[in-house]
C-alpha cells in the first residue's frame, strides 16, 4: 500500500472514531444551531480520549472487508487549535495514536500501530507506524492476465516533516522498512523469471509537501502537492538496491459560488532491482488497484462540484491513465480510463467535513463504490 493511501486510512478512521461517543455521560450537540440538521462539529471541536472505531473496506483488490482501531486523542481539535495559535499562529491537528487492523473476505489482513504527533506549533510533524499484513493480490504483467499470489510481511514506517518558515511547505525524511515474502498459485508469472520470494526492502528519502488548502477535508480552493523522491540500499536493510520518484499535485477552483472544479495529476517511475508489487499502478477510482501496474505511470482526473444545499453536495468525476516501461512502450500501453459520480454531506460545518460516497466505473465492465472523508484526492 502507497504510504499516502495508508496515511489517507489513518485519517479516515480518525474522523470515523470522533463520531462516537467518548463516554456515557456526555452530551455534546448533534444538531446546528443555525439550520438544525445534523453536525458533528461541537462533538469534533471539544472531544478527546480513547475512541474504538469500525473500519470499512470496498476495495476490489482484496474484496469487501471490515476491521476496527482503537485510537487516543491526546486533545481535542479546537485544544489542538489553540495550542498551534499560542505557540506559532497557526492552528494544528491533535496528537493521535491507534491500533488496529481489518480483514476481508479473500483472506487479505492486516494488523498496525501508529502515532502521529505535531511539535511546535505544528512546525514539525512526526509519524510512526509498525504492523504486518497478508495480502491475497493479483499480478497482471505481460500477459494482462490476473495471476493470483500472497505478499506476506513486516513493516515500519518512521517520517519527520518540519516547515520551511512561515510558509504552506514542508520538507523531510521518511524510513520504510518492509520483511516480504511471496507465493504464487499454480499459475505463475512466467515473465518474472527466477525472483528472491523473501525480499528486505529499507528505504530512505525526501518528501516534500505544499499545502494551501482552504481545509483540509473538502476544499474549494487552494492546492497540494508531494514530491517522493527515495532509494533502497543495502546499508538501510534492503537486499536489492533501487529508486522510486513520485509526484502529485492536486488543485481546486471555484467556479461560481455553488460549483467548484478539481484537478488531479499523478505520476511515479521505478528503477533498479525493484520487487514486482512495488511497480506503481494506475490509481482512479473505478478501476482495481494494481490492475494496470508498470515501471511507470501516470494519470490525470477532472472532477466537478456542485452544491445543491449548503449541506449537500453532488459530484461527478472522470480520469485516465497509462502504466509503461517493463512490457510495454508509452505508445503502445492501453489508456485506462475511469468515470462516476457521487454525493457528500456537510457533517461538521465548522470544520468543513463531509462525507459520502463515490461510485466509479472502469474499462472491461469493472466497478466500485467508495467511502469518502472528503475528498477523495489524499
Amino acid at each position: 500500500m502507497p504510504i499516502r493511501q495508508f496515511c489517507h486510512s489513518l485519517l479516515l478512521a480518525a474522523v470515523l472514531a470522533m463520531a462516537l461517543p467518548a463516554h456515557a455521560d456526555d452530551t455534546p450537540s448533534y444538531r446546528d444551531p443555525d439550520d438544525g440538521a445534523i453536525d458533528l462539529s461541537d462533538y469534533l471541536l471539544h472531544h478527546k480520549g480513547i475512541f474504538p472505531v469500525p473500519i470499512l473496506i470496498t476495495e476490489p483488490a482484496i474484496g469487501y472487508g471490515g476491521g476496527a482501531m482503537l485510537l487516543y486523542f491526546r486533545q481535542s481539535f479546537a485544544e489542538a487549535a489553540a495550542k498551534g495559535m499560542e505557540e506559532s499562529g497557526r492552528k494544528m491537528p491533535p496528537t493521535i495514536s491507534g491500533l488496529g487492523g481489518f480483514g476481508t473476505q479473500n483472506g487479505s489482513w492486516l494488523g498496525a500501530a501508529f502515532h502521529f504527533q505535531p511539535i511546535d506549533g505544528d512546525r514539525y510533524r512526526y509519524l510512526g507506524a509498525i504492523g504486518k499484513t497478508s495480502l491475497n493480490l493479483d499480478y497482471y504483467g505481460a500477459l494482462n492476465q490476473a495471476r493470483s499470489y500472497t505478499l506476506d510481511g513486516d513493516f515500519l514506517l518512521q517520517q519527520f516533516l518540519f516547515r520551511l518558515g512561515d510558509s504552506d511547505w514542508f520538507a523531510g525524511p521518511r524510513y520504510v522498512y518492509f520483511s516480504s515474502d511471496v507465493g504464487f498459485g499454480d499459475n505463475k508469472a512466467a515473465e518474472l523469471g527466477d525472483f528472491d520470494a523473501s525480499r528486505r526492502i529499507g528505504m530512505a528519502g525526501l518528501v516534500i509537501d505544499y499545502d494551501s488548502r482552504d481545509n483540509i477535508f473538502y476544499p474549494r480552493h487552494g492546492s497540494y502537492m508531494e514530491v517522493e523522491l527515495q532509494a533502497a540500499r543495502d546499508w538501510l536493510g534492503s537486499s536489492s538496491e533501487f529508486e522510486s520518484y513520485g509526484a502529485r499535485a492536486y488543485t481546486w477552483l471555484p467556479l461560481a459560488k455553488a460549483w467548484t472544479l478539481g484537478l488531479r495529476v499523478d505520476g511515479d517511475t521505478i528503477t533498479g532491482d525493484y520487487p514486482f508489487y512495488l511497480q506503481p499502478y494506475v490509481d482512479l477510482r473505478g478501476v482495481e488497484k494494481g490492475r494496470y501496474q508498470d515501471k511507470n505511470t501516470v494519470a490525470t482526473e477532472l472532477e466537478l462540484r456542485w452544491d445543491v444545499t449548503p449541506r449537500w453536495s453532488l459530484l461527478a468525476f472522470g480520469g485516465v491513465g497509462k502504466a509503461w516501461g517493463n512490457w510495454r512502450d508509452f505508445d503502445d500501453a492501453q489508456t485506462v480510463y475511469g468515470y462516476g459520480t457521487g454525493f457528500r454531506y456537510l457533517i461538521a460545518k465548522q470544520l468543513g467535513m463531509a462525507v459520502g460516497l463515490d461510485f466509479g466505473w472502469g474499462p472491461d465492465g469493472e466497478h466500485a463504490f467508495y467511502i469518502q472523508v472528503g475528498s477523495a484526492w489524499k
